[in-house]
């Protein structure tokens, strides 16, 4: 074989494989691509993983606006925590006040003087959107409304929703009453999480009371089996609002679209972002929390190690087809010396793909470990000076 016809078969194989490189290259690009969110005609929205708390599409988010009944999964979620902390019970009878009576908008049809049980006056807010029933459970719980609305806003600040501020508990408009849709994620997400036992009721399509029976405005429940939640709202200034939660094959996402132009468009935007969601995202758990993930050497402790791990299991929320590409890292602490308490961040774990920092964790002690014996402590002391790596 000549010099010249070696020299064109190797630019001939150079070529082929520069063509091969980038149409790898380009697949493996594609790989990582997702469309973009659908266009989304309401005034604010977002799209949030339940677990990973991952924003899959967004506009207006954080934009202070009128919450009308959305107001009421507030409402709710101050009400069960009143029950869980025993300050309340379900069989519990709250009495109907003339104002709870008279309050205007869509009602439970509760009357003056009944006394309701406080389970049923739940379910009136949740299913039927009961302005009145939401009015007397504030007064029962706070002795009025002006007063629980107080406590509404004390738990959006522990919650983290910085831009929500409450008037009332039913959310008629008010001057100085509103919130984001970004807040309302939050605020849901938590209510799911710590209240398992009640968020059933939201999936709930009719309550009966005093022998009406009223459907619940979330038109999802029946149009998606996936759906289920949470809370629809509307006033004039408000526009039609809908928080939606749907739980499809253990991944839940929650959405909320605010100031949209009628009730067929609030469930049908909310359908068209959950399946956005659903057809182009999925969550993966990467670890189980409060189990050991590192058992690092203790320095002059009672124990010899201490298992570290994570406060809660820990999720990502990826495109699809993404997560072989998913990658941890483990940090722990050098020289961990005792005593350590149960709680104390010794280290780190990290998520990425393909670069991007999917999760950034706290490494914490799983169990406290006090300081050891004297003989431990010198022992240790020489060990560390002599530079060993560890001590019997």
């Amino acid at each position: 074989m000549t010099s010249s016809s070696r020299t064109f078969k190797f630019a001939i194989f150079l070529l082929f494989s520069l063509i091969f490189t980038s149409f790898q290259l380009r697949a493996e690009e594609a790989d990582i691509l997702t469309p973009t969110p659908p266009t989304v005609a309401a005034g604010s929205y977002i799209l949030q993983d339940f677990r990973s708390g991952k924003v899959l599409a967004e506009n207006n988010a954080d934009v202070k606006l009128a919450p009308a009944s959305l107001t009421k999964i507030m409402t709710v979620f101050v009400v069960f925590t009143e029950i869980r902390n025993g300050h309340l019970h379900l069989d519990d009878t709250a009495t109907i006040s003339q104002k709870a009576w008279a309050t205007g908008g869509s009602k439970m049809f509760i009357k003056v003087d009944d006394k309701v049980k406080i389970e049923d006056l739940l379910k009136g807010v949740i299913i039927q959107s009961g302005n009145d029933a939401s009015v007397a459970l504030a007064e029962h719980v706070a002795g009025d409304e002006s007063t629980f609305a107080e406590m509404m806003n004390q738990y959006a600040q522990r919650l983290g929703m910085l831009n929500t501020h409450f008037v009332d508990s039913n959310g008629l408009p008010a001057e100085n009453h509103y919130t984001t849709a970004r807040d309302l994620a939050t605020l849901t997400s938590v209510l799911i999480k710590e209240f398992p036992e009640y968020y059933r009721w939201f999936s709930q399509q009719e309550f009966t009371y005093n022998n009406i029976t009223q459907h619940n405005r979330n038109t999802l429940l029946s149009r998606d089996g996936s759906v289920d939640g949470v809370k629809t709202g509307f006033t004039d200034d408000a526009g039609y609002c809908l928080v939606a939660s749907a739980l499809r094959d253990d991944m839940r996402l929650i959405s909320v679209v605010m100031n949209t132009k009628s009730a067929a468009a609030r469930a049908a935007e909310n359908q068209n972002l959950l399946n956005y969601g659903f057809r182009f995202f999925e969550a993966h758990k990467i670890f189980q929390g409060k189990t050991a993930l590192a058992e690092p050497r203790v320095w002059k402790g009672d124990e010899k190690n201490a298992p570290l791990g994570l406060a809660e299991d820990l999720y990502v929320t990826i495109p699809r087809r993404q997560f072989d590409s998913v990658k941890s890292e483990i940090v722990v602490d050098p020289k961990i010396m005792a005593p350590i308490q149960e709680g104390a961040k010794l280290g780190s774990v990290k998520v990425t793909l393909k670069g991007e920092v999917l999760a950034n964790k706290d490494l914490i002690a799983l169990t406290a470990v006090q300081q050891g014996g004297i003989f431990r402590r010198a022992y240790d002391s020489i060990a560390m000076l002599l530079g060993k790596s560890d001590a019997k």
